[in-house]
């Protein structure tokens, strides 16, 4: 079937287009929004909207806006269980060449969602359950993954979620955090500096060729994770993550 032919491809390409656009406004637009957005007219955004409505995979709200719809939520939870899977044993490679936990972690809307983790051999060791989920400011996987995105993009992401205070560490002014993205942009990883947790140390690197922003780390108690391994570790960090966005971009086609 081609898109000369019936029309079908193109509109599932418009479609899922549409999809990406709301996630990329935070979730929430209106046809107006997207159609200046994608560049389609509006009977066509509306007669798309409206499909993707009847099959559950976008909502409308009482404001006339709409938002992306909870089927969507199967979808991406299994991707990421995929991704997951594919991915663990980087994260055991990755663990036997530094020692501490390993783990990788996508965004998910304006949350970091951990996918997957290869747990450290040591008797005191840092556990994040895969599943779990938190704001990306203060964390390592966060601020890596959010240096790859546009700053309007990131900055509108932060404004809506605010930046709450875990630790006395963590970065709660907006434009401070921008300053720290494009720090994390130049340099290729991101530190947490006990922002998250006190007594926790986290360096994460992001990965370019993911089909959705994702990061890999590993974290470990300040008196172990010291700068000085940091320095050391860190080349072993850029190389799985390098390996992991190659093994991504290559399933992307």
């Amino acid at each position: 079937m081609t898109s000369d032919s019936t029309g079908g491809v193109q509109s599932l390409r418009r479609a899922f287009d549409l999809l990406e656009r709301l996630a990329d406004a935070g979730g929430e637009a209106s046809l107006s929004e997207l159609a200046l957005a994608s560049g389609l007219p509006l009977p066509t955004i509306h007669r798309l909207i409206r499909t993707l409505v009847t099959l559950g995979y976008v909502r409308q709200n009482s404001n006339r806006r709409y938002t992306l719809g909870a089927r969507l939520i199967r979808l991406g939870e299994t991707a990421g269980r995929q991704f997951g899977t594919w991915a663990r044993p980087y994260l055991a490679e990755l663990v036997d060449r530094v020692g501490e936990t390993a783990n990788l972690a996508v965004l998910d809307g304006d949350e970091v969602l951990y996918v997957a983790q290869a747990p450290s051999r040591h008797a005191m060791r840092m556990f994040t359950e895969v599943g779990r989920r938190l704001l990306p400011h203060g964390t390592g996987v966060g601020k890596a993954m959010l240096s790859l995105l546009p700053r309007d993009r990131a900055r509108a992401l932060l404004e809506r979620t605010g930046l709450p205070a875990y630790t006395p560490n963590t970065i709660t002014d907006v434009d401070g955090l921008m300053a720290a993205l494009d720090e994390v942009a130049r340099r290729g990883y991101a530190l947490d500096e006990a922002e998250q947790e006190l007594g926790v140390r986290c360096v994460a690197v992001p990965l370019a060729g993911a089909p959705t922003p994702a990061a890999v780390s590993v974290s470990g108690p300040e008196g172990r994770l010291t700068p000085e391994v940091v320095a050391r570790i860190l080349p072993d960090v850029l190389a799985i993550a390098a390996r992991l966005s190659d093994r991504a971009a290559a399933a992307r086609g």
